[in-house]
Formats: C-alpha cells, structure tokens, sequence
C-alpha cells in the first residue's frame, strides 16, 4: 500500500476540513434561517392577523359614506397582500411542512406547487411510509429537490417533471428527471450552477452524492444519493 506524498497528505486533509467547516456552517444558516421563519410567524404574522380583525370590526362601524368604504376596502386589499408576503417569505426562509407534517409532506407539495406555478405536468413518486433517515438528510433532500426544480424552471425548457423518492435498507435515493433540452455535456456539468453545487456539497457531508446527467435534447436527469448511518 502505497504512502500519500506529504502534499497529497495535506490537501486531503485541507480538503476535509473545508468540507466539515461547510458542513457546520449550512447547519448554522438553515437554523437561523428557521429561527427567522418563526420570528416572522410569531411576531409579525400575528400582528397581521389582529390588523385584519380590527379593520374588519372597524368596517362594520363605519358611516356607509362611498369614499370610506372604498379607502377601507383599499386598506383592506393592501393588508392581504402584506400578509401574502410574509407568508411567501416565511416560505423561502425555511419550509414548515418539514417540520410539522414530515418530510414526504414538504416533498409533496413542493412538486404540486412547481407544477402549477409553471404549468407544467410534475410527478411525484413516494414511498408510502415516512422516511425512515434523521432530519439531516430530511433538509437536504429537501434543498436539494427546490435546486433541482429551479434549475430545470431556468434552463431545462421542459414540459414534465417526474420525481421519484426511494427509501431502502442503505440509503436515500431522490431522482428528479424533466423531459427538456438535456446537457451539453460540457465539463463539468454543475459549473455555474452554484444551487446544485450547494446541494452537493451537503450531499458530500454526510456521505452522499449528486451526479446531472443528460444528453442533448433527451433532457436531464439529477441524482442524489445519502447513505444511511448505521442503526438508523
């Protein structure tokens, strides 16, 4: 058995410890970015909602008068779009579904919602149980599958998605394939694409893999394997 040369021995080690650093530093930013998602539930989205009960008392009581009807009625539009906005930004910042009705939920719905955003037919293929792996691979199977169907929304020009979830004894297999124009094959194939490359760097983290494979106008198809940790 061969001996790695000092250099190689330290940019293995460089390597790993940029890696585990990463590692650290994503479980940092999901926790505050969950942390603010629940700020904005808490705080402002109960404010929002006690507005929208007073102004609609208010309504009531007011003198039928066309001009305070019709400002009221604007207040009343624009309060409702505000309170859409927080909760689209509560969205973006960490999805609750995750939380509360498990992943297959969050999974789910993330692929109904995308195909009904961009009208396009998205499939969804999941195992009838919930998965049976730890939150962490729960979150990036999470992030990992909002990636994909964002680079397929901006690139793929695609008119079906199908994604499908495999749980088995060893690992967590997620595959996400569209029917657009493929891959150039280009080497490599995630560069540019820094979401993907996010994602398979947690991937990497925890043991995992994510490979894009496709040819030219056969469509794309995106991999993500995680390993499951003993006893798990």
């Amino acid at each position: 058995m061969s001996v790695p040369a000092p250099k190689e021995q330290h940019d293995q080690l460089r390597s790993a410890d940029l890696s585990e650093l990463l590692g650290h530093v994503h479980t940092c930013w999901d926790n505050e970015r969950r942390s603010l998602s629940r700020q904005l539930h808490d705080s402002l989205g109960s404010s929002l909602t006690a507005l929208t009960m007073h102004l609609g008392l208010l309504m009531q009581k007011m003198p039928q008068e066309a001009a305070l009807q019709d400002r009221a009625a604007q207040m009343k539009l624009l309060l409702q779009q505000v309170v859409e906005t927080n909760r689209q930004m509560q969205l973006k910042l960490w999805n609750d579904k995750l939380e509360f009705l498990g992943v297959r939920v969050a999974l789910r719905e993330l692929v109904a919602q995308f195909g009904e955003q961009h009208k396009m037919a998205a499939r969804c293929s999941l195992p009838d149980e919930e998965l049976s792996c730890p939150r962490s691979h729960n979150v990036v199977l999470l992030h990992a599958l909002e990636e994909a169907l964002r680079n397929v929304a901006s690139h793929a020009q695609a008119s079906a998605v199908e994604v499908i979830v495999d749980d088995n004894e060893d690992a967590v297999i997620l595959t996400v394939k569209d029917n657009g124009v493929g891959l150039n094959g280009a080497p490599p194939v995630l560069a540019g694409k820094f979401g993907l490359r996010m994602a398979r760097e947690r991937a990497a983290y925890l043991g995992g893999s994510l490979t894009l494979n496709g040819t030219p106008g056969n469509g794309a198809t995106l991999t993500i394997v995680l390993p499951k940790p003993a006893g798990a």
